[in-house]
């Protein structure tokens, strides 16, 4: 059967998570994010890179101590960038956890769609300083494969012999979202049964860090979401990585299910490049819940984009707000960008860990460096210590630059 062919057959498909993997400030895998997270554990720290000193932000949700050579061998350091290496360690994770076996079939029936908004900022920076400050003519023959954005998506396609659909989605902060949310769109359609999707970013360098200061949204020292004295962002670096798997072909190979993907939406603010919008944002959380069939007193924990920034903060939490009504008071809301920071296209991935923790778990991640209450952001906001609390069904929230939201919703299995 072709994948053409594969695509008009049965209806709608169930969605299941069968794997996930990641690598972020707080761990290397997901059984060490999981305890960090649950922890309430602070992965920023200060940043250890070439120049950091000529910064005027100098922390970050910075992989210390990185030494690719233990995951890649010198030809394959030479081809990737470090948001691929990020991406492969990653994906290796979610599939050996999946149990997936890509030959024969399902590989031709499987895809990647990945999101990050920088793609390969580490290589940019680094031959900008050949070129301009080194004043060298010539420059490494793999620079373009390894700086381009579909680089990742391309290398987990040959890793694993994924012969569907395979791209990025490159949209600033809501990159991963948009990737994983069309990766449950094309499993629930049946044009894949399966798909490799998330995201990931490694912009924690001189030339990375310099230009986001620009904007005037960075902290100089804490990530501190919802609460009155937050003063900005903190960028990470990382990746998430999850196997999207049709439910009956999960179920009859005896899978081990993560959790259920049962909705996904997007919306755009088409008002202003950097401030968002709270209707535009409301819109994307109440189609994710129509497309899942959810009411919202079905919705338990929602993982806030909750940057730290006052405008992202008080728009999400009236956004929220307007589309639960009387059940946002009940509701739990966090950010744990104040753990992991702000990993932009790669943030949404390493986020919806949280959310497979508070359904699998029942352990709710919390919103550290909380310090002072803000009328504007009055919901309960899960502050500095993880909750223990079962619930059915949780949201991701991501609303990036551009005004450019995607919402995605899960529920427990």
């Amino acid at each position: 059967m072709s994948a053409g062919a594969l695509a008009t057959t049965g209806g709608p498909r169930r969605v299941v998570i069968t794997g996930a993997g990641t690598i972020n400030a707080l761990a290397r895998d997901v059984p060490g994010t999981f305890e960090a997270l649950r922890e309430g554990r602070c992965g920023i720290t200060r940043l250890n890179f070439r120049d950091v000193d000529r910064l005027s932000v100098q922390i970050g949700g910075q992989v210390h101590d990185w030494q690719p050579e233990t995951y890649f061998n010198r030809q394959q350091i030479v081809l990737y960038d470090k948001f691929s290496q990020f991406t492969l360690l990653a994906a290796k994770q979610a599939v050996a956890q999946s149990g997936l076996s890509f030959e024969g079939e399902l590989g031709a029936h499987s895809g990647v769609v990945l999101g990050t908004a920088g793609g390969g900022v580490n290589t940019w920076d680094d031959n900008y300083r050949t070129v301009y400050e080194e004043g060298k003519n010539r420059v490494h023959p793999f620079v373009i494969p390894r700086l381009m954005n579909n680089a990742a998506a391309s290398l987990l396609s040959m890793e694993f012999g994924l012969l569907g659909p395979s791209f990025s989605v490159s949209t600033a902060c809501a990159s991963s979202n948009h990737a994983m949310g069309l990766a449950f769109q094309m499993v629930r359609s049946g044009a894949v049964r399966a798909a490799l999707t998330g995201g990931s970013e490694a912009m924690l360098c001189f030339g990375g860090v310099k230009a986001w200061e620009g904007l005037r949204v960075m902290s100089k020292d804490a990530c501190r979401p919802f609460s009155a004295n937050r003063n900005g962002m903190v960028q990470g670096e990382g990746a998430g990585v999850f196997v999207f798997e049709d439910y009956e072909h999960a179920r009859a190979r005896g899978a081990d299910i993560l959790a259920e993907v049962v909705g996904f939406a997007m919306s755009s603010d088409a008002q202003d490049i950097v401030m968002p919008s709270a209707i535009g944002a409301e819109r994307a959380i109440t189609g994710a819940m129509r497309d899942a069939g959810m009411n919202p007193e079905d919705v338990g924990y929602i993982n806030a984009h909750g940057t730290g920034t006052a405008a992202n903060d008080k728009t999400e939490c009236a956004a929220v707000a307007h589309a639960f009504g009387h059940h946002a008071d009940k509701l739990m809301i966090s950010s744990t960008k104040s753990m992991h920071g702000h990993l932009i296209g790669g943030t949404g991935a390493v986020e919806l860990l949280a959310c497979i923790m508070a359904l699998r778990d029942g352990i709710i991640a919390p919103t550290i460096g909380y310090e002072e209450p803000d009328p504007e952001c009055a919901l309960d906001v899960v502050p500095n210590e993880a909750r223990e609390a079962r619930v059915e069904a949780v949201l991701s929230n991501a609303f990036a630059f551009g005004g450019l939201n995607a919402v995605i919703a899960l529920r427990r299995v």
